[in-house]
């Protein structure tokens, strides 16, 4: 699972490509695997990951190959995220694309409306599919689906919980847990930020947040705020005085340093060194997080918690994800079909999930691989989260490069450079400059 910090990598390197490259592919025929002339067919797939995440995708390859000795799976996996996509479009371009890839989710309404992604609607409904539509939570396909159709499924996903360092809050006074709070219908956004204010006072950071979608569309939505887009798409945000109260709100706990930006922090001392020597309150993250205290020896100062509210209730708040695709031009649809129904299945994800897996099943009857090693003490969040948590609004997710330049508008106000007017104002402009060049 990426950070959110690649994605402003990516954007710098492939959206012009993305735009371009896809402009090209048209014609031709696909590329990836075949069928040999014993009938066995060869199916090529493709994503980025760690080291870890890449061996054991290796490991459900070989297993699946068991399984089905009539097909043969080749794997190209690519190390970095940022590689990963712009080698995907040269592929694309010369018509040599894997028959399965992975696609992330800041890209993926991009490739949907390239028109190169198989429709996969009937295919999930058939008899032979291991991943009906419905056995996905709705709110995770975002742009993935469109017009009524969908175009991939995510693999899996990463509700941003705000994990919580025990011992920071303890020596800011801080008697109170969070997450016995949220159990108890108390985890207001007023008792929230009454625990920044301390741990502030303290000279400790409130919390660390990396400025990308799933952040400002988190806070407006736990805070009670309706979408800021339209059901036609429009960006609506800046004419809504909640919107503009509850941004205002946000940009000032920035500004005033009791929020920071997680990307902003300086070499050396990154998010995640701050947070394991107990320098910070909250920090904003995925799963993940996991093997990040754990290699570190601390685990055990840390819980996770969803996201305060007003009242005290749990709110959608987002959830990353990535997503798998089949190629349109694949010369093997029935074979692509079985490894990318599998490889989704609820069987599929504990495979590669069990054993320190570092992100959430995005399909039912997987739970088991959240909650196996009781770590964190409160790791039905991550499941609680998911179920009513939303991918980035697909306004927004089709448009290239459009997510990143709305996080750097924002940015602006985080640093007290504009007012939270000017901010929605300058994104209410840029999603109506991108979509009409669309």
């Amino acid at each position: 699972m990426f950070r959110s910090t690649k994605r402003k990598y990516l954007a710098g390197i492939a959206v012009a490509a993305l735009t371009l490259g896809l402009a090209a592919c048209s014609g031709g025929g696909g590329g990836g695997g075949g069928v040999d002339s014993a009938g066995n067919s060869t199916v090529v797939w493709s994503t980025w990951g760690s080291a870890d995440e890449l061996t054991r995708y290796k490991e459900f390859n070989a297993d699946f190959m068991k399984r089905h000795p009539d097909i043969k799976v080749k794997f190209q996996p690519v190390a970095g995220y940022g590689d990963y996509h712009s080698k995907l479009l040269a592929q694309l371009t010369s018509n040599t694309a894997p028959d399965v890839f992975y696609v992330g989710d800041d890209m993926i309404g991009q490739f949907v409306a390239s028109k190169r992604l198989m429709p996969l609607k009937s295919l999930m409904e058939s008899k032979d599919s291991k991943t009906k539509v419905d056995d996905f939570f709705p709110g995770l396909f975002g742009a993935a689906e469109n017009d009524g159709e969908i175009y991939a499924a995510p693999n899996d996903s990463n509700p941003d919980v705000l994990w919580y360092d025990k011992e920071a809050l303890k020596t800011a006074g801080i008697t109170e847990d969070p997450a016995t709070l949220a159990e108890n219908g108390e985890w207001t956004t007023d008792k929230y930020l009454e625990m920044n204010a301390k741990l502030h006072d303290k000279k400790l950071t409130g919390s660390m947040f990396w400025n990308y979608w799933a952040t400002h569309w988190s806070w407006l939505s736990s805070q009670g705020v309706a979408s800021p887009y339209s059901d036609s798409g429009e960006f609506v945000g800046n004419k809504d005085a909640d919107t503009v109260a509850a941004m205002k709100q946000l940009g000032g706990l920035f500004q005033d340093g009791t929020f920071v930006v997680a990307d902003t922090l300086p070499d050396g001392a990154g998010a995640d060194s701050v947070f394991v020597t107990h320098k910070a309150g909250f920090f904003v993250q995925g799963r993940y997080t996991i093997g990040t205290v754990k290699s570190a020896g601390v685990q055990d100062s840390y819980d996770i918690v969803r996201w305060p509210t007003p009242d005290g209730k749990a709110a959608p708040t987002g959830v990353a994800t990535s997503f798998l695709a089949i190629n349109g031009k694949t010369k093997v649809k029935d074979a692509a079909f079985t490894f990318w129904t599998e490889f989704l299945s609820a069987e599929g994800q504990i495979f590669r999930l069990k054993g320190g897996g570092n992100a959430v099943p995005s399909i039912k009857g997987a739970d088991e691989v959240v909650l196996e090693d009781n770590y964190p003490a409160h790791a039905q969040t991550f499941l609680d989260m998911r179920d009513i948590g939303f991918e980035d609004y697909p306004a927004e997710a089709q448009i290239p490069g459009l997510p990143v330049a709305i996080s750097e508008e924002f940015q602006k106000l985080y640093e007290g450079k504009t007012d939270a007017q000017q901010s929605l104002d300058a994104v209410a402009k840029l999603v109506e400059d991108r979509s009409a060049k669309k």
